[in-house]
């Protein structure tokens, strides 16, 4: 896989569904808010503004302003970061965004298509941002895949979430792993097009380079695959976000089929990807985060998803390595 669309840093992440995008649209609904400025000026305020009673409307682009939506692409199979539940989209991601909604004047809408075409539809305008649990780093935003080469222009992130990565191994641990060098001599499960694949890739060189024992790596087009394979004892862990995979580890089999092996490793940020020419609507969703972390309302999403632990205290852009 690229790296431009791939979802981690040096050590990590990764996602359902079909291998054509599959469009499920989860409309987050969202109130209009009432005077949420915290200096209450109405004479700063613009007709858009004062219509909308969001008090960073004005700063979106005027085509968004008009539609009065972000479309938002995501894979919508990582929970609790994001899933399909009673025909909805929801989780972290979608809660944030409405959050994110009601400081903006607009609508978050989620698509659900694979993780590794998501980058592809917001360079060909059928998407305004990615918002998936997708991690920013330095190859992403320069357009670069996993061999350095030059395949777009990147992206930028508005950065809004820290997670490390862990290993999702089967319940009871059998094969005793506890790190990335016991997988030597093993065979792993991964997502396909994912920053976790490339991880096992140089796990594998490393265990060849100790004499330790190849490294057997199964791809697949969905992380689900990739657990049932662990779950079958046909591999014995898989790698994700340290959120999802505490989630699968509680929930799968009423907490039977997995556990976490190890600790959270790598942690590094989640950001939203906007086109790098979209600078206009990169900033106000920068505004409208740091609105929601001084608000509160940020805090009681991760509260309500317990995930408290991967809290940012401000906007950034681009900080991922």
């Amino acid at each position: 896989m690229t790296a431009s669309t791939t979802r981690r840093s040096t050590a990590a992440r990764s996602r359902i569904t079909a291998v054509a995008a599959i469009a499920v649209v989860g409309a987050l609904t969202l109130t209009a808010c009432g005077d949420q400025t915290n200096s209450g000026s109405d004479t700063a305020t613009s007709e858009g503004t004062k219509a909308t009673g969001a008090p960073l409307f004005d700063k979106l682009p005027e085509n968004i302003q008009k539609a009065g939506v972000i479309k938002v692409g995501t894979d919508a199979a990582y929970a609790p970061m994001e899933y399909e539940e009673g025909g909805k989209i929801v989780g972290i991601d979608p809660d944030i965004a409405a959050a994110l909604g009601k400081e903006l004047g607009v609508k978050f809408v989620f698509t659900s298509g694979t993780f590794d075409g998501l980058i592809s539809s917001l360079n060909t305008g059928r998407q305004d941002v990615v918002m998936s649990a997708m991690s920013d780093t330095k190859a992403r935003q320069e357009g670069l895949d996993d061999t350095g080469k030059k395949t777009g222009d990147g992206v930028d992130f508005v950065d809004y979430f820290t997670s490390g990565v862990s290993l999702l191994v089967k319940k009871g641990n059998p094969d005793n792993i506890k790190s990335l060098d016991d997988l030597c001599g093993k065979k792993v499960a991964v997502q396909r097009g994912t920053i976790y694949h490339d991880t096992f890739k140089a796990q594998a060189e490393t265990c060849k380079k100790d004499g330790k024992g190849a490294l057997t790596i199964e791809a697949f087009d969905t992380d689900a695959e990739a657990q049932t394979r662990v779950k079958s004892g046909g591999a014995v862990a898989d790698l994700n976000d340290y959120p999802v995979a505490a989630h699968i580890a509680k929930t799968a089999g009423g907490g039977n089929d997995f556990e976490v092996a190890g600790g959270q490793t790598d942690a590094g940020p989640f950001g939203i990807a906007v086109n790098k020419d979209n600078t206009q609507l990169r900033d106000a969703l920068k505004d409208a985060l740091n609105a929601i972390i001084e608000n509160g309302e940020y805090q009681k999403v991760l509260e309500k998803w317990d995930v408290t632990n991967s809290a940012v205290t401000e906007a950034t852009i681009n900080a991922g390595k």
